[in-house]
């Protein structure tokens, strides 16, 4: 709270401010033993006029507050203009702060683009790999599988070759004895010319042995038919699974574009409904609008149109804005009609005003001639 000093009071003539030192300025609660002449505020006396005082007093108070304005106005202007260095300041720091960001933007922008061909990358890198693991995982079922039948089928070789040699070791002692029994026999045993009984057995054993001989190779025939029958089995499993992966894919893709259509069919009948609705509110408006062209024709029909029934909405539009300029025409032409009118009437008004004074003034001179000619009639009659 600021506090105002008493106004100075400039040294003029009459006016003398005169400072008593009387003891009466002390407070009566004071004791009469603590009271001292020193400690008392001596309250100023004033001789002079109480209006020069006034006056006095408050010139100078409207000039000191005057000048504490003026002072106060020129702190104001140098906090105004600091003020406006600091904000200056901030706005070259914000200008400075907003192309940094810019620029961060920018650069978070490209690195955006980067990861996302990154991810791109990295997906398609997935999916080929999801893919070869795929096919990986099947041609190894199909190496376990072909193992597996190899294996059994390597059992099932060791099995009869187990059984072969058993055989021949059953029918080992004959071959000896045969062969025993032919070194036996004399060297022109075969050349007497008599049948022997062992003939007919030696070719029937050359028989089934080259029979036995057509039938391993035909064995080994059908069993490379069946490897590779099994081979093209297995490849033809194996592109069925590829193609159930890709089939699966396709249908997966798939399954997500016709979920893509059926949001955007949805869209699309939102679209729809709301392009329906306003359609039937322009229909709306068009048939109100018709009808009013229709009610303002009825009323300003004009019979060189024609029927009003054969009308077009252009020709009743036509009609109407005919009408409308016709009645202007003819109001501005009655409008013209009554000025010329009103200035007639005018113009007639002050003519006949004229022409009353003129028959005042005349009536006035014929009144003083009549009472003159009447004045000497009664003097000649007298």
């Amino acid at each position: 709270m600021t506090t105002h000093s008493l106004p100075f009071l400039e040294n003029s003539p009459g006016q003398k401010l005169q400072v008593g030192n009387g003891v009466n300025n002390i407070f009566v609660t004071q004791s009469q033993d603590s009271r001292r002449e020193d400690d008392a505020n001596h309250i100023p006396v004033l001789k002079v006029p109480s209006s020069r005082v006034l006056e006095a007093g408050v010139t100078t108070l409207q000039k000191t507050l005057v000048l504490k304005k003026q002072a106060e106005l020129d702190e104001v202007e140098k906090r105004l203009a600091l003020k406006r260095l600091d904000f200056k300041a901030c706005m070259e720091a914000l200008a400075q702060r907003r192309s940094e960001l810019e620029i961060k933007l920018q650069e978070t922008k490209e690195k955006v683009g980067k990861f996302e061909k990154f991810v791109a990358e990295n997906e398609a890198k997935r999916r080929r790999a999801l893919k070869s693991c795929e096919a990986s995982r099947v041609q190894n079922i199909f190496k376990k599988q072909q193992i597996k039948d190899l294996t059994e089928q390597l059992k099932g070789f060791r099995d009869r070759r187990q059984v072969l040699k058993e055989r021949v070791a059953k029918y080992k002692i004959y071959e000896d004895y045969l062969i025993k029994t032919r070194d036996y026999l004399p060297s022109n045993y075969l050349d007497d010319g008599s049948e022997s009984l062992v003939m007919p057995i030696i070719r029937r054993h050359e028989t089934l042995s080259i029979t036995h001989q057509e039938l391993l190779q035909r064995l080994q025939r059908m069993e490379a038919e069946v490897e590779e029958g099994q081979r093209q089995l297995q490849n033809m499993k194996e592109e069925h699974s590829v193609k159930k992966l890709m089939a699966n894919k396709e249908l997966s893709e798939l399954q997500s574009e016709l979920e893509t259509l059926k949001e955007k069919n949805k869209q699309a009948e939102v679209n729809l409904q709301m392009e329906q609705d306003l359609s039937r509110e322009k229909v709306t408006e068009v048939g109100r609008l018709l009808m009013a062209i229709s009610n303002l024709a009825e009323q300003c029909y004009l019979p060189k149109y024609g029927p009003l029934e054969k009308m077009n909405a252009l020709t009743m539009m036509d009609m109407v804005k005919e009408y409308i300029l016709d009645k202007v025409d003819t109001e501005r032409r009655a409008r013209r009609m009554m000025e010329l009118g009103s200035l007639m009437t005018s113009t007639t008004a002050a003519a006949n005003k004229r022409e009353r004074g003129s028959m005042r003034s005349f009536g006035s001179k014929t009144q003083i001639k009549s009472s003159s000619k009447v004045s000497r009639r009664s003097e000649t009659f007298g």
